[in-house]
């Protein structure tokens, strides 16, 4: 059986763009380019840390959405569901009611990720909350809520592209 390819993160750019970043990665400067733009890490540590810091952002973009119930980081999410993020809705029925239960999982590597990185990944799975598919409206509100939101979704796909290829994390 053949190892699987490593994901293309830069999939769908110009060629000319890949090109580039690829001459970075090879000229060892896409790591410093980083830490200039991006030089420190955050502070969000724990799952209760985390959970605050999606509801700080839930109250203040999306008052009207449903409870979001647990949130964690997800240590399983990157290996085995190719994934940065995930969100999650189970319904039961309680009676006459149906009740929704939602989850944000964050993938664990965002630990150790600057700031920027971290809310462009909660403001995509909270943009769920309204939004399951990724149209038109859901990049509408990810920028409503991240007006940066598609140049830190690059910047963190050169650096997972850096990070496949160098294997070492920036911010530790």
């Amino acid at each position: 059986m053949r190892p699987k390819p490593p994901p293309n993160y830069l999939a769908g750019y110009p060629p000319e763009l890949i090109a580039q970043i690829n001459q970075l990665i090879e000229q060892n400067l896409i790591a410093d380019w980083l830490l200039q733009k991006y030089p420190h890490r955050h502070a969000v540590r724990s799952d209760k840390a985390l959970y605050d810091y999606v509801m700080e952002l839930k109250c203040s973009y999306l008052r009207n959405a449903g409870q979001i119930n647990r949130v964690a980081f997800d240590n399983t999410l990157h290996l085995t569901r190719n994934a940065l993020g995930m969100h999650t809705s189970k319904f039961q029925v309680q009676g006459a009611k149906l009740k929704a239960k939602r989850e944000v999982h964050v993938a664990t590597m965002f630990k150790d990720m600057p700031p920027e990185f971290l809310r462009m990944i909660v403001v995509h799975e909270l943009s769920h909350v309204k939004v399951s598919d990724h149209n038109k409206a859901f990049y509408k509100l990810c920028c409503n809520m991240e007006p940066n939101y598609h140049q830190f979704e690059f910047d963190l796909r050169v650096y997972l592209t850096w990070l496949e290829s160098a294997g070492e994390s920036l911010w530790l």
